[in-house]
C-alpha cells in the first residue's frame, strides 16, 4: 500500500498533523503504514501498540515545531530513545517521535564535575567519555550499555549501585526541556527562567499551590517523604514538593522520572560521580533468605556499593551454566546468597571497607567461609552469576512465552518476609520457574517470571498474581510497587492503590498544569481505565528456533549498522513475529505486503554480522537467522548459480581478478571524476546491479607464488591466502602498493617461520561467501574441502594455521571440526611472531577497526595491543562497531556502510595518516568514509618491525 493510501486512511486530526509537519520535517523521516510503524514502535516492555505516524526527529527546534502541531490538532504524542524500558511507556497508537540516532551531543564541563547530555546518548558511553577523569554519571541501570539518557532521566532509572543517593533525581543539575505548546526552558540560564516565568505563571502558580497543600498536610508531607527514602518510581516524583522550595528546582525534578507525560528533556546536566578504580566482590551465601537480608541490613551502614540478593531458584538456574562455581549445585533448598561488593580509592581504602563489611557481619554464619576477591577476572566471575540470572530464564523459557521482570520495593527490615511471600505467590499462580533477585541494599526485588500471552488460562494467572502482589507489597508492607522500572502503563491503574486519594488527586492537577489536554504520552503513569496493564499484550508467536528466544529488549539495536538506515535485529524480529502470525491466520494479503518491504529492509541491508549476538541476554544471533532466511529464499536459479561458483571457484576468482584490473585500467583512463560519474550513472540506470565504485576501490591483485619456504628455525605455519587476497590487491590511493600475501610473507620471515601451503590452493574456500547468500550446502561443502586440505598439510593440527582474512578465519573456526589450530593475522602475529620481532612504534596516528568477528573471537585487547606496540598514538573510534561492508553489500547496499561510518570521520584526528584493520572488504569502506587509507594490520606490524638478530 502506498503512502497516500495510508494518509488517507489516518484519522482526521492525524492527517491534519502529518500534513502540517511535512513543512519543517522531511518526508524521507515520516514513516506510515504498519511495516514501519510496527518495526519502529516496539519496544522491551510486554506490550504490543502500533503507531498512526512515527517521526524521527534531529534536534530541539523539530520537537518544538512538532509539539505545536500536536497541540493544534489534538493529536497525542509519545517519545521513544532506546525503547529498552519495560513497562509500556515508550509506546503508542497515536505519534511516536523517535530520537534514536540523533540528540547525541555531550559537554563535559571543567574540572568534570558536571556533564550536559542530550537524549540520544547511551548511557555507557557517557561514561566512556567521563572515565578519564575518573568520574562517571550517577545512575546506573543493567541496560546503561543500550539504554540512552532521555529513558534513564525520564524514568529515574537506577540499577545496583547508586540507590537512591546517585540516582538521576538526586544528581540533575539541570535541564533544557521543551513543553507541549512548543515552548522551551532552560532552568540553568536566568534569561530563560526570566522569560519563562512570564509564559507560564499560571504552572509556577500550580506548582506553588500543590506545594502549599502538601505541606499544610504534616501526614502527607511525613508519608512522601518517608516512602522516597527507598527506591521508588511509582507515579510522578512529588518529594520534589517537599525537598524544594524554589519552583524551577521543583519543577526540573518533577520531570525526572515523569515518563514522556510533562514534557520533552532536550539535554539534562548531571553532577557526576566518582569512578573509583579499586574493587572487590564476595559472594556470601547464607543457609536461608532471613540470614541473606540479615547481613544485608548490618551491610546497610557499611561503606559498601552494592548488596545483590539471589534467592536459591536463582542460584540453580545458573548452577549447570559454564564457569559457574561447582559448589553452586551442593546447597541446601532454602539457601540464598548476596553478592557484596566495595570500592576505593586506592588499595588501601579498599582493604579497610573489605575489613569493615566483614566485621559488620561476623555474627551471622554463612555456608562457606567469607572471601573478597580483588583481582577484575576473579570478581568478575562472581558478577558472572549475578549477570547470568535473566539469562538462564529468558533461555530456558516454554517457546512463545514471554519473560517478565517484575520490580517491587519492601523497606528493607521487611525484605526477608517479602522474598518469602513472592515465593509462594509465584509458586501458587503456576510459574515455578520464577526467580527472585535484587538490589538488597534498597529492599529492591525483580521478580522473573515467564506467562504466555497467547494462551487466556495463562493471562489470568498473570493477572491474578499482579493483583496479589500490588495487595501484598502496599497493603502488607508500604512497599513501592516500581522501584527503578518506572509506572509505565504496568503500574498506572495501581498508583492509586500505593499513594491514596488525596496524593492522585494532586498528582493529577500536576499533570493538567504540564499538559491541559493530556496530548503527552497518556495513559502512562495516570489512566481511567483500571485494566489498562492487561490489554495490548505481546504475544510472540514462533518463527525459527534461531530468534524464537528473543526477548525484544534492544539490547541489539546499538550495535547494529543498519540502525539508523532501515531495521535493527529487534525490529526484523518483530517484522518476522508479526509475518508468523499474519500467514497463521490467513492474511495473504498483508502477508505478501510485509514480505515484499521485508527484502530490502529487513534481508538485503542486514549485514548478518552477528555482533547482536554478542550482546543480547539471550544469545539471539539475527545473522545467523538472516542467512538461513536467504537460504529458504532462495530460488532455483540462484542455487545453480552457487553450484558453479562451487564447482568452479578458480574460475571464478580469476575472472574477479580480472574485472579489478579492467576497473582499474578504465580508472588510470577516465580519472577519479568521470569513473564516479560513469559508474554511478551506470548504477542508477541498472537498478543497482553495478557495484559502487570509490577511488578506494581495489585493484587486481599481484600474481602469487605458493612455494614452500624453509627457513630452519624450527618454526612452522600453515598459511591460506584468503580468496579476496588472491583477487584483491591495494587501492590506488594506498600507501603500500604490495598486495596483502607479501606482506604476510615478509612478517612471517622475518620471524623466521617456514611457510607451507595447502594442496590445490585455486579452488580452496572457506565458504563464507556462499553462506553469506543462504546457499548453506555449497558453502559446508567447500568448508569440508579446505579443511581436509589443511588436516593434510598440517599434520592433523600439529602445525598452526594462518589465514589473513578474519572474516574468513571465523567461519572455518564455526565450520571445523576441533583439532585445529586455527588464526588469523593479530593473534598469529601477537600469540607467535611477537617474541621473535624487534618493533619500534612509528612516529604516527593511526587509526584502528576491529573488524566483527575479531571481536567474536574475544581479540580486540590483543588487536589494540598490537597497534599499540607499532604506533606511538592509535586511536579507536567510539560507536563503530560493524562498518557495514559486509563482504560485497557495501558494493550494493553503500548506504548500509554509510550508516554504520557516518560518526568515523569526525572522530580521527587530523594528524591521523592511515587505519588498519584486518578484513580487506571492511578497509575499502573504512577508508572511502574516513579520508584516510586503511590495509591489513600486518602492514603496520611489517613497517614497525625488523627480524631479531
Amino acid at each position: 500500500m502506498s503512502d497516500d493510501m495510508h494518509l488517507h486512511n489516518l484519522p482526521p486530526a492525524h492527517k491534519a498533523f502529518h500534513d502540517r509537519i511535512l513543512g519543517f520535517i522531511p518526508r524521507e523521516r515520516v514513516f506510515l503504514g504498519p511495516f514501519h510503524a510496527l518495526a519502529l514502535g516496539d519496544d522491551a516492555s510486554f506490550y504490543r501498540l502500533v503507531p498512526k505516524i512515527v517521526v524521527k526527529v534531529r534536534d530541539a527546534r523539530e520537537v518544538a515545531w512538532l509539539l505545536r502541531a500536536a497541540s493544534d490538532a489534538k493529536v497525542a504524542v509519545t517519545f521513544r530513545t532506546a525503547g529498552t524500558s519495560l513497562s509500556g511507556q515508550a509506546l503508542t497508537d497515536s505519534v511516536l517521535v523517535y530520537l534514536a540516532g540523533h540528540f547525541r551531543g555531550l559537554r563535559i564541563h571543567p574540572g568534570a564535575g558536571s556533564v550536559s547530555i542530550e537524549p540520544g546518548v547511551i548511557g555507557a558511553h557517557a561514561n566512556v567519555a567521563l572515565a578519564p577523569h575518573g568520574r562517571k554519571i550517577g545512575p546506573d541501570p543493567a541496560s546503561i550499555s543500550a539504554c540512552m539518557i532521555g529513558g534513564i532521566a525520564a524514568n529515574n532509572s537506577s540499577g545496583m549501585c547508586c540507590g537512591t543517593a546517585e540516582n538521576s533525581y538526586k544528581t540533575v543539575e539541570s535541564a533544557k526541556l521543551v513543553f507541549i505548546d512548543g515552548d522551551s526552558l532552560d532552568t540553568a540560564d536566568p534569561v530563560s527562567r526570566a522569560r519563562f516565568a512570564v509564559t507560564h505563571a499560571a504552572l509556577l502558580a500550580e506548582l506553588a499551590a500543590i506545594r502549599a497543600e502538601i505541606l499544610a498536610d504534616a501526614a502527607l508531607a511525613e508519608r512522601i517523604r518517608r516512602k522516597f527514602k527507598i527506591k521508588n518510581t511509582t507515579g510522578y516524583s512529588i518529594n520534589a514538593f517537599v525537598d524544594f522550595e524554589d519552583p524551577f528546582a521543583i519543577l526540573l525534578h518533577l520531570i525526572i522520572g515523569s515518563e514522556g507525560t510533562l514534557a520533552f528533556i532536550a539535554e539534562v546536566t548531571y553532577r557526576t560521580v566518582v569512578e573509583h578504580p579499586f574493587k572487590a566482590s564476595s559472594l556470601m551465601i547464607y543457609p536461608g533468605i532471613a540470614d541473606a537480608c540479615r547481613a544485608t541490613m548490618a551491610l546497610k551502614s557499611g561503606a559498601v556499593s552494592a548488596v545483590e540478593l539471589m534467592d536459591r531458584a536463582s542460584l540453580r538456574s545458573v548452577e549447570d551454566k559454564p564457569g559457574m562455581p561447582a559448589y553452586l549445585k551442593g546447597l541446601g533448598e532454602d539457601a540464598a546468597a548476596i553478592l557484596v561488593e566495595v570500592r576505593g580509592a586506592d588499595k588501601a581504602e579498599l582493604l579497610a571497607r573489605i575489613d569493615g563489611a566483614l566485621s559488620r557481619v561476623a555474627g551471622i554464619e554463612p555456608v562457606f567461609p567469607l572471601l573478597f576477591l580483588d583481582k577484575k577476572d576473579d570478581y568478575e566471575k562472581l558478577w558472572n552469576i549475578r549477570r547470568g540470572l535473566f539469562t538462564s530464564v529468558g533461555g530456558a523459557r516454554k517457546p512463545g512465552s514471554a519473560v517478565i521482570i517484575e520490580d517491587v520495593v519492601f523497606p528493607i527490615e521487611h525484605l526477608a518476609e517479602g522474598t518469602v511471600e513472592l515465593q509462594r505467590l509465584m509458586a501458587r499462580h503456576g510459574f515455578a520457574e520464577g526467580i527472585i533477585f535484587g538490589h538488597a541494599l534498597e529492599g529492591n526485588l525483580h521478580f522473573v517470571f515467564c506467562p504466555d500471552f497467547a494462551d487466556a488460562e495463562s493471562v489470568a494467572r498473570y493477572r491474578d498474581l499482579i493483583d496479589e502482589v500490588t495487595q501484598m507489597v502496599v497493603g502488607r508492607y508500604d512497599g513501592s510497587l516500581k522501584g527503578e522500572h518506572g509506572t509505565g502503563r504496568n503500574m498506572a491503574p495501581f498508583v492509586e492503590m500505593e499513594w491514596g486519594r488525596t496524593a492522585y488527586a494532586l498528582m493529577r492537577r500536576l499533570k493538567a498544569a504540564f499538559d491541559p489536554d493530556n496530548l503527552l504520552n497518556p495513559g502512562v503513569i495516570l489512566t481511567d481505565d483500571p485494566q489498562v496493564h492487561m490489554k495490548n499484550l505481546k504475544s510472540l508467536p514462533q518463527v525459527n528456533p534461531l530468534i524464537d528466544p528473543c526477548i525484544e529488549c534492544g539490547y541489539c539495536e546499538s550495535v547494529c549498522p543498519s540502525r539508523n538506515v532501515t531495521t535493527t535485529p529487534r525490529q526484523r524480529i518483530t517484522l518476522q513475529r508479526h509475518m508468523a502470525r499474519v500467514a497463521a491466520e490467513g492474511g495473504k494479503a498483508e502477508f505478501d505486503a510485509f514480505h515484499k518491504d521485508y527484502e530490502y529492509f529487513g534481508n538485503q541491508t542486514c549485514a548478518a554480522d552477528g555482533l547482536c549476538a554478542t550482546v543480547c541476554p539471550v544469545g539471539v544471533d539475527t545473522g545467523v537467522f538472516t542467512k538461513d532466511y536467504r537460504r529458504r529464499e532462495s530460488t532455483a536459479r540462484g542455487r545453480r548459480i552457487g553450484r558453479f561458483v562451487a564447482d568452479h571457484y578458480g574460475l571464478v576468482t580469476s575472472v574477479a581478478r580480472q574485472g579489478l584490473w579492467l576497473s582499474n585500467a578504465v580508472h588510470n583512463l577516465l580519472g577519479t571524476r568521470a569513473m564516479t560519474a560513469m559508474t554511478h550513472t551506470l548504477r542508477r540506470f541498472s537498478g543497482g546491479l553495478v557495484p559502487f565504485w570509490t577511488p578506494y576501490a581495489p585493484k587486481a591483485a599481484p600474481g602469487i607464488r605458493l612455494r614452500d619456504t624453509v627457513r630452519g628455525k624450527g618454526r612452522q605455519v600453515v598459511y591460506f591466502p584468503s580468496c579476496t587476497t588472491r583477487s584483491m590487491g591495494p587501492a590506488a590511493l594506498d600507501p603500500d602498493q604490495r598486495g596483502l600475501f607479501e606482506a604476510t610473507m615478509s612478517v612471517l620471515a622475518k620471524a623466521g617461520f617456514d611457510v607451507v601451503f595447502p594442496e590445490g590452493m585455486k579452488e580452496l574456500c572457506c565458504g563464507l561467501t556462499l553462506e553469506s547468500k543462504g546457499m548453506h550446502d555449497d558453502a559446508a561443502r567447500k568448508s569440508a574441502e579446505l579443511e581436509a586440505a589443511l588436516r593434510k598439510v598440517s599434520g592433523n593440527g600439529a602445525i598452526p594455521i594462518l589465514c589473513d582474512a578474519s572474516p574468513c578465519l571465523y567461519a572455518m573456526r564455526c565450520k571445523m571440526e576441533p583439532g585445529l589450530r586455527l588464526h588469523e593475522p593479530v593473534e598469529f602475529i601477537h600469540d607467535y611472531c611477537l617474541e621473535h620481532l624487534d618493533v619500534t612504534p612509528l612516529a604516527e596516528t593511526v587509526a584502528l577497526h576491529v573488524s566483527c568477528t575479531s571481536v567474536k573471537m574475544g581479540l580486540s585487547a590483543k588487536f589494540e595491543a598490537l597497534a599499540r606496540a607499532c604506533a606511538r598514538e592509535v586511536v579507536v573510534p567510539r560507536g563503530i562497531h560493524c562498518c557495514g561492508f559486509a563482504g560485497d553489500r557495501g558494493f550494493f547496499y553503500p548506504e548500509l556502510n554509510a550508516a554504520a561510518l557516518a560518526d568515523l570521520r569526525p572522530q580521527l584526528p587530523a594528524s591521523t595518516t592511515s587505519g588498519y584493520c584486518n578484513s580487506r572488504t571492511c578497509e575499502i569502506g573504512l577508508s572511502y568514509h574516513a579520508g584516510v587509507p586503511y590495509q591489513s594490520v600486518v602492514y603496520l606490524v611489517d613497517r614497525a618491525s625488523c627480524g631479531k638478530a
